[in-house]
């Protein structure tokens, strides 16, 4: 247990505070070091049962405040459970840690219990990949475990020579695993603080330059920064759309400031007003929006187009139709001469949100555009929304209007999937406070263990979850699926009541029967302070064929809106 201790002491050190335990033997060295640390209040621990919850849970907590979470685990299918949680990780930029406990060299490839190649498991979607000493890591001097911390934090946080992302420290534990009370007592407190790895600072070169006193437009995909950065990316987005005039496109999920400038709501339904020419500029800020009306105007383009992430220099232009630069928003502009002060107007287009708010009005049966555009108004200002990867997302692009910009919207669209949805919206929850998810029924059953996390934790937290619960898959009712079976090949509707299973957890429930509800019913599920669910029941086909009348409308009016 020293070494675990030494080694978890470590990472506190380096700027660890958190730590998501879940039940094992071989990790009992690690528990046991955590508990020590938790007791001496250099640690935080919250316990999980399940793994793969446990990961997410712990994502969601890392994406809150930009600092790294560790989850650890004991050894076999435990560490394979991982591997959804590594990937959102990888493709997100997000630091997660992950602790996983494992047989010595002498049980491994003979047949012993609960020994795999779990080495291998999350390879993949890992920056790095660290491993204790073979024979166990009691063998190894505190000099070198402070150095694998060392190297493990600064991976995960992205100073190595990469993004943010997961990594993996698999953590060879000999026998004996438990320690007596006495020897708890008695822990030695020689861990020499961490030794400093050198930090790189990857060479990005000069960005593309784009001229401000010509026509332009920027595109704000989704933020995939560190939250520590968040305010310098603001402030450097706003200095360049009033310096240049540009109008903004931005996803709900790009973590503009309240009071950002240019910012045209409905953007998606009134491309073809903004009458830009074929070579106007264009600066696109991060991953793409979840928009295939704007892939298709950007296809057809033939000006200069810059795209710039938050240190990523993977390829992120599916289009391959712009020059990527690393380098931050931050530093782009800095790299940029002669900047005026001075501000311009912005490309004006049509408001389309009288016209929608007509169309949606806040009365009789809920349905989904509807909720899209009254939600971000109803909600408590400033109030941080996590949006399902799936509908919920994209309707907050179109539906959203005005009042989308009063929240901090996050969605873990990395690789777009709906594990862990409940999860990560209960880790989001744990850092920032009252929260609101918006989830389908599939998703939000999809991660029911997450339900566990509501009533495991000391301090449960404080989270809304507003299920849209369609009878299935709702997305796929907007493709263009022709087929006899799409109910069980696609829409896959289950018969689990939600507000029973969420009562099954002690989570307080209640059915929002209609629109006129809905404020009230917010009213109450904030109050409890602790996670609460509001099913609100739609017409899956109805709100298809509603979203695609809407759409029609309001580009065929275009001149009269």
């Amino acid at each position: 247990m020293q070494a675990a201790f030494t080694l978890l002491e470590a990472l506190c050190l380096q700027g660890l505070k958190q730590l998501v335990l879940c039940p094992g033997s071989r990790s009992g060295p690690l528990a046991t070091a955590a508990g020590v640390l938790a007791n001496q209040a250099k640690l935080q621990l919250v316990t999980a049962i399940d793994e793969r919850s446990a990961a997410f849970l712990a994502l969601g907590m890392a994406t809150a405040h930009g600092r790294a979470v560790a989850v650890v685990t004991t050894s076999g299918t435990a560490v394979a459970n991982l591997l959804p949680a590594a990937v959102e990780a990888d493709r997100s930029c997000q630091p997660l840690l992950l602790l996983t406990a494992d047989r010595p060299l002498r049980l491994k490839n003979c047949g012993a219990n609960q020994t795999v190649n779990q080495e291998s498991f999350l390879l993949a979607a890992c920056r790095w990949f660290g491993s204790g000493a073979a024979n166990g890591i009691h063998t190894q001097a505190n000099d070198a475990l402070n150095a694998l911390a060392a190297q493990a934090w600064q991976q995960a946080q992205g100073s190595g020579t990469g993004p943010p992302g997961a990594v993996h420290l698999n953590l060879p534990f000999e026998e004996p695993l438990h320690t007596t009370l006495e020897q708890q007592q008695h822990l030695a407190s020689a861990a020499l603080p961490p030794t400093a790895c050198p930090e790189h600072s990857p060479e990005i070169g000069l960005a593309l330059r784009l001229d401000p006193e010509r026509p332009g437009v920027v595109i704000a995909g989704p933020w995939r920064g560190l939250t520590p950065s968040l305010a310098a990316y603001q402030q450097a987005l706003h200095r360049w759309l009033n310096l240049s005039g540009w109008p903004l496109l931005a996803d709900p999920l790009a973590a503009l400031a309240p009071d950002c400038p240019n910012h045209l709501e409905h953007w998606e339904l009134q491309l073809d007003r903004l009458n830009l020419a074929d070579d106007v500029q264009v600066l696109r800020l991060g991953p793409m929006p979840a928009s295939r009306r704007l892939e298709a105007w950007l296809q057809r383009h033939q000006g200069p187009q810059l795209l710039i992430t938050e240190g990523d220099s993977r390829p992120l232009d599916p289009l391959q139709t712009a020059s990527q630069w690393s380098g931050g928003m931050a530093a782009w502009i800095a790299q940029q001469p002669g900047l005026e002060q001075s501000s311009k107007p912005s490309v004006g287009t049509n408001d389309l949100s009288q016209w929608i708010e007509a169309q949606l009005p806040l009365r009789g049966a809920v349905n989904e555009p509807a909720l899209a555009y009254w939600l971000p108004q109803l909600l408590p200002e400033r109030l941080p929304v996590m949006l399902a990867a799936s509908s919920p997302v994209r309707d907050w692009l179109t539906w959203g209007g005005p009042a989308c910009g009063r929240h901090r919207c996050f969605s873990f669209r990395g690789a777009s999937g709906i594990d862990g949805t409940l999860s990560l919206a209960m880790g989001l929850a744990a850092n920032l406070g009252p929260l609101a998810l918006v989830t389908g029924d599939l998703a939000l059953l999809h991660d029911s263990n997450g339900w566990l996390h509501a009533s495991s934790a000391a301090s449960p937290p404080p989270l809304l979850v507003l299920l849209i619960d369609n009878g299935g898959g709702g997305i796929f009712q907007q493709l263009p699926i022709a087929t006899p079976g799409f109910e069980s090949l696609f829409a896959m509707p289950q018969q689990v009541d939600p507000l029973a299973l969420a009562a099954a957890h002690g989570v307080p429930g209640r059915q929002v029967a209609c629109l006129e509800d809905l404020q009230e019913a917010l009213a109450w599920g904030f109050s409890q302070q602790r996670p609460a669910l509001l099913r609100l029941c739609t017409d899956r086909a109805g709100d298809a064929d509603r979203r695609q009348w809407l759409r029609t409308a309001a580009q065929n009016e275009g001149t009269e809106l």
